[in-house]
């Protein structure tokens, strides 16, 4: 029994957060039936193509069911009416007021359905003077201040290589989705979730805003560097770079150990982690000037002997084939609707008891048209 076995979601969802959001908590074990446009969630045209299916869609669209509804088409309109009105979820990544013009929005559902959950995702929120405006992942980034933070100091505009503000949203949507159907099942009544990638790319920076709130100064880029931590980012060895996490002073007093440099435990500048961090320029070169002296094998075998917490800087295809991550059976067999076999990412999340392998692949655009609907309307959607 899966956490959410029982629990239909109905996604109304294009591109990232919100089909993120849906396949975690398909993940879960939720009936999840994705509504698409007769073209498709644009999605599915993202390389990389794999004998014309997208790998990218695949990624993040296991364990759902795929359906094709025009809703403009008054006969698919209230096809998805009822198909919402069975549902315990519904999910959309529209712009604002689009599905009430639809007749599809929150407000139509509330008396009839009072427990349903309905999870808005958008990029300012529902309401507001930004509501009315549409944004992607990098315009998020650029206006929550992610990317002010992002890079080396002096350097150009650089976002995070990871889409933190969409997955971020979608993160925050299913676990508010998993907390309101709690309470739903205790008697509650459902509501309108109002999940916007701002929003939730300001949570997550619950660091760099306290410390705007706490100084009045804007936090700065760094680097791979903390602000309030050193030595505690990438260092440069004489093959490649590679990072040590210090963050206190019995790790500090192994660094200076494992590069043989006792001296700078006396040195005022290093005296204290708050004083390290500030003067981390300072350090970080009178390290690497002994750091240069050995290769990055080396740095990491004598820091994993010291017990200071270290890493490689790995690219994807080295991370992919560590043991560790084949130890923890993350990485599934997928087979795409051509036909063809290829691996994904799997849930990285274990539960004792519970088995949250991948149920089923990722569907061809409305492959459940007529388990969903029956025959007649599936009919319908193809003329």
């Amino acid at each position: 029994m899966l956490p959410l076995s029982g629990v239909r979601v109905v996604e109304f969802c294009q591109v990232l957060a919100g089909p993120y959001c849906g396949m975690l908590l398909a993940d879960m074990g939720a009936e999840v039936i994705k509504v698409e446009p007769p073209e498709g969630d644009m999605m599915r045209q993202w390389p990389p193509i794999n004998e014309g299916f997208s790998e990218n869609f695949a990624s993040i669209n296991r364990n759902k069911r795929s359906v094709v509804l025009d809703l403009k088409n008054p006969a698919h309109k209230a096809a998805a009416r009822q198909l919402i009105l069975s549902a315990d979820v519904v999910l959309e990544n529209n712009r604002p007021g689009v599905m009430d013009r639809l007749g599809l929005g929150y407000e139509s559902f509330r008396a009839e359905k009072p427990g349903l959950v309905y999870c808005s995702i958008s990029a300012f929120g529902q309401s507001g003077p930004r509501s009315g405006e549409g944004g992607f992942d990098v315009t998020v980034q650029a206006m929550s201040g992610i990317m002010s933070v992002t890079g080396e100091e002096g350097g150009a505009p650089v976002k995070c290589g990871v889409p933190v503000s969409d997955t971020g949203t979608g993160l925050y949507a299913a676990f508010t989705i998993a907390a309101m159907l709690r309470r739903v099942a205790g008697g509650g009544e459902g509501a309108h979730v109002d999940a916007s990638m701002l929003g939730c790319s300001l949570g997550m920076a619950a660091l760099q805003t306290s410390e705007y709130f706490g100084t009045g100064r804007d936090p700065k880029k760094l680097g791979s560097a903390h602000p309030r931590n050193a030595p505690y980012q990438a260092f440069k060895a004489s093959d490649g770079h590679f990072v040590i996490a210090a963050g206190n002073d019995r790790l500090w007093q192994s660094v200076t150990g494992v590069v043989g440099r006792p001296d700078l435990l006396a040195d005022a500048r290093f005296k204290t982690t708050q004083l390290r961090a500030a003067n981390q320029v300072a350090l970080k070169d009178l390290l690497e000037v002994e750091f240069a002296k050995a290769g990055v094998d080396h740095w990491l075998a004598v820091f994993e002997k010291a017990g200071v917490p270290h890493g490689r800087i790995n690219t994807y295809s080295q991370i992919l084939a560590d043991p560790q991550v084949a130890h923890m059976g993350w990485i599934e067999e997928v087979e795409l609707p051509s036909g063809v076999k290829t691996k994904t990412f799997g849930n990285p999340v274990k539960i004792s008891g519970t088995n949250l392998a991948k149920r089923r692949d990722p569907p061809a655009l409305g492959a459940d048209g007529e388990a969903v609907f029956g025959a007649a309307l599936t009919r319908k959607a193809a003329e």
